[in-house]
């Protein structure tokens, strides 16, 4: 089985890489922008390659010269504020890529897995089963929604993973998550300002990266939430995070999110309900305490 992962570099792409060469004896090419940051030890499992997506021709010529089995899309701008800043950078990168990745997927009949996004919802019924319908409230959302689309529309075995608040261990150079960013200003000593009126179900990302392999090992097709199963605010996981670092709680200030002048609204209650992934791939997340210990 060969397996192509997009966005290799990422927080998911990494666990994502090291989870498949540890498991399986899948054939891996991973790929990203720029160097390799990959940390794992098989080098001799994996190959790296820096792949523009929003190249069509590059992408065309690098999936056909590969070819293979299953196409795992990680890559995007999730950047809720610098989506709305720049509309045109996102869409070229969160749906025209998807759509040329499709495109090349479709002439050598290679299954694709699409990671997604709880902000395709609106956030005004939260939390979501996958039938409800998307209605999003920024251009993040709407750029992953119009992604998803052309999944669904193209011809070919497809899978949509929708997750939500992914957080985890960095390994290398990777942006701050929600923990690591709690954890980071207040062993430092600095205040921080923390939403109260957000609620989601955060991910640990190795669930997630193993909610991925059950897509493939069930051969699931079709739209899976997959995500933690405790509807949480912020704030909620920067008090767990600071009680079980032995932090100051008093640094982490509750707030509301209108406090905040942001380009890009949030919706207010997401979350997912994962009775589907329970179900039909067996997926079990751990609680976000658990996902505290394993990470920290």
């Amino acid at each position: 089985m060969k397996v192509l992962i997009t966005g290799a570099n990422g927080l998911l792409g990494q666990h994502l890489v090291k989870l498949l060469i540890e498991s399986t004896d899948y054939k891996i090419t991973a790929t990203g922008k720029g160097v390799s940051r990959l940390t794992v030890d098989s080098s001799n499992r994996y190959k790296y390659v820096s792949l523009d997506i929003t190249d069509g021709v590059e992408v065309n010529t690098f999936i056909a010269q590969n070819a293979p089995d299953i196409i795992i899309h990680t890559a995007a701008i999730t950047q809720v504020d610098d989506c709305e800043k720049d509309p045109v950078h996102c869409w070229n990168t969160n749906v025209t890529a998807t759509r040329f990745l499709v495109g090349a997927a479709e002439m050598i009949g290679a299954k694709f897995i699409y990671i997604s996004t709880d902000f395709v919802f609106d956030g005004e019924a939260g939390p979501y089963i996958e039938s409800d319908i998307p209605a999003p409230v920024n251009y993040y959302g709407s750029s992953k929604l119009g992604a998803e689309k052309s999944v669904i529309e193209a011809k070919l075995s497809w899978c949509i993973i929708r997750t939500v608040l992914v957080y985890g261990n960095i390994l290398v150079e990777n942006r701050n998550n929600m923990v690591s960013w709690v954890q980071n200003n207040l062993s430092q000593g600095k205040s921080i300002q923390v939403v109260s009126d957000q609620l989601r179900t955060p991910t640990y990302v190795e669930d997630l990266a193993k909610g991925i392999l059950m897509v493939i090992q069930k051969k699931a097709i079709g739209i899976y939430h997959i995500s933690g199963d405790e509807l949480m605010s912020p704030y909620e996981m920067a008090l767990a995070t600071a009680e079980y670092l032995h932090l100051d709680k008093n640094l982490i200030e509750k707030v509301d999110a209108a406090i905040f002048k942001q380009a890009g609204k949030r919706p207010a209650k997401t979350g997912f309900v994962i009775d589907k992934a329970k179900n039909e791939l067996g997926f079990k997340p751990l609680t976000f305490k658990e996902g505290l210990k394993k990470m920290l």
